[in-house]
């Protein structure tokens, strides 16, 4: 039994150094080797992925400054914007109403030549006239000269007594009233509408619009009578009467549909229903501007005025 234990004992060491043989590992250096290039590679790896996350954070980092400053100059840029819409929303009012006064200003001086040349043009006729009347009586007087005659003595009446009275003025009696004077006959049309244009350009509002109502009462008929009643609702406007001014100025639409004035009067009577307060109206008059005088200037400053109000036209 002993013996069988050690025999067997004896094959198992044979059979384990024969499989040792067979399924030797690789020697030990090799594996060593092998071991350590595999830990360089996992150390360059290591040192690669801290490198990139240094570089990562870094980018980071610049992106994020870039950002903010990028942030800083959106927000000044969006201030300095706000601020100059307001600067450009308080120009567009300051002039719109320098441009109302100038205009009124230009029109009446415009509207003051154009009557001037027409005066002088009648000057000129009546010069004309004048001249032709003197060389035709020169010419009689040059053909039909008299000799000179002395003066005859003085007549007596028809019966050869003292001359005849001349017959009174009147024959009302002793009972009778006087006459009373005649009224003061108003200025001439070119000269009283002359005079209201001068005023109203002088600022002397008040005047002015006393003459344009003086020529319209007495001269409403004639071709500047549109103009007179366009400049009275101007003057309303400028003294902030709204009211007035649309009724000015839908007078002239209304009385005067051939004047050169209705466009004017359109544009001006929106304007004014818009600072009472009324849009819908006022919407509907710069649109008729629009619609009918598109190529004037009041036409433009009508639709410039609906973009304004975030209206189409």
């Amino acid at each position: 039994m002993r013996k069988q234990t050690i025999l067997m004992l004896a094959a198992a060491m044979t059979a384990g150094a024969i499989g040792g043989a067979i399924f030797a590992p690789t020697p030990a250096n090799a594996v060593a080797r092998e071991i350590i290039e595999l830990q360089q590679n996992v150390t360059q790896m290591l040192q690669n992925q801290q490198q990139m996350q240094t570089q990562i954070t870094q980018s980071f980092a610049v992106e994020k400054t870039l950002l903010d400053q990028l942030s800083d100059t959106v927000n000044k840029y969006n201030a300095n914007m706000a601020t100059l819409q307001k600067s450009v929303q308080d120009l567009q009012a300051n002039s719109g109403s320098r441009l109302d006064s100038m205009g009124t200003q230009v029109q009446g001086l415009s509207d003051n030549v154009a009557d001037l040349q027409a005066r002088i043009g009648k000057l000129d006729q009546k010069l004309t006239d004048t001249q032709n009347l003197l060389q035709s009586i020169d010419a009689k007087l040059a053909g039909n000269a008299p000799a000179p005659e002395t003066p005859a003595p003085a007549t007596n009446g028809p019966s050869g007594g003292p001359p005849a009275a001349a017959p009174p003025a009147s024959t009302g009696g002793p009972g009778a009233a006087t006459s009373a004077p005649a009224a003061t006959p108003p200025p001439s049309a070119d000269i009283l509408y002359s005079n209201a244009l001068r005023d109203l350009t002088g600022k002397r509002n008040d005047l002015a619009a006393q003459e344009f109502t003086d020529y319209l009462k007495y001269y409403g008929d004639t071709d500047l009578a549109s103009n007179a009643q366009f400049y009275l609702g101007e003057i309303a406007y400028t003294e902030g009467k709204y009211a007035d001014a649309v009724a000015a100025y839908t007078k002239v639409i209304d009385n005067y549909p051939k004047s050169f004035k209705l466009p004017s009067a359109h544009l001006k009577k929106g304007l004014a229903l818009l600072e009472l307060g009324e849009k819908t109206t006022a919407v509907r008059e710069l649109r008729t501007v629009v619609r009918l005088y598109p190529k004037t200037d009041e036409g433009r400053r009508a639709q410039a005025k609906l973009k304004e109000l975030g209206i189409t036209t």
